[in-house]
């Protein structure tokens, strides 16, 4: 038996039936048999939304979390510009410096814009801590802030901060999608 159109049109079943499921990840299959069978996985966002935030600071300080997701070490002059993404890979913001507060935290200074502002014009910049984001390759997705808290995030004025130079290392948390 000649399973080649079978397998041409399942596999062109199986594209179609993996983008109505809207899943990251799906394996097509041809049994012994001659049927398809479609595997999906379902790999959750590793950020939170607003109502797993309360749950989750009352069981682990978020410098505690970000110590759980291996951070490593990166050079600031390598993070300046990044997009940073929000759990639907939206922009969020750029990074535009980094700096430590007087009681020594890291915090991304990130242009902000609620309309989705083009290239930072019209942004604000607001004060995001370290603890909160992962390195999502090229990219820094933010884990424990939800983009109503980007909102509400107050005006960075850097009175009690210093910025970092390029070639300062920090650490930073690896995150995934």
């Amino acid at each position: 038996m000649n399973y080649a159109p079978r397998l041409w049109i399942g596999l062109a079943l199986g594209v179609a039936i993996c983008g109505m499921l809207q899943t990251e990840a799906a394996a097509i299959a041809l049994r012994q048999d001659g049927a398809f069978a479609v595997a999906q996985a379902m790999i959750p966002p590793t950020g939170m939304g607003d109502a797993d935030k309360a749950m989750a600071a009352a069981h682990m300080a978020a410098a505690e979390r970000m110590n759980k997701r291996y951070p490593q070490p990166a050079r600031v002059g390598d993070l300046i510009g990044y997009p940073v993404l929000d759990d639907n890979g939206r922009t969020l913001g750029y990074v535009r410096q980094v700096a430590r507060t007087a009681d020594g935290k890291i915090e991304l200074i990130v242009a902000y814009n609620s309309w989705c502002g083009w290239c930072g014009i019209g942004a604000r910049l607001i004060a995001v801590p370290i603890e909160v984001v992962g390195a999502l390759g090229r990219q820094i997705a933010s884990l424990d802030m939800s983009p109503s808290e980007f909102a509400a995030a107050p005006i960075w004025n850097g009175s009690d901060a210093t910025v970092l130079g390029n070639d300062e290392m920090i650490k930073v948390a690896l995150a995934r999608r």
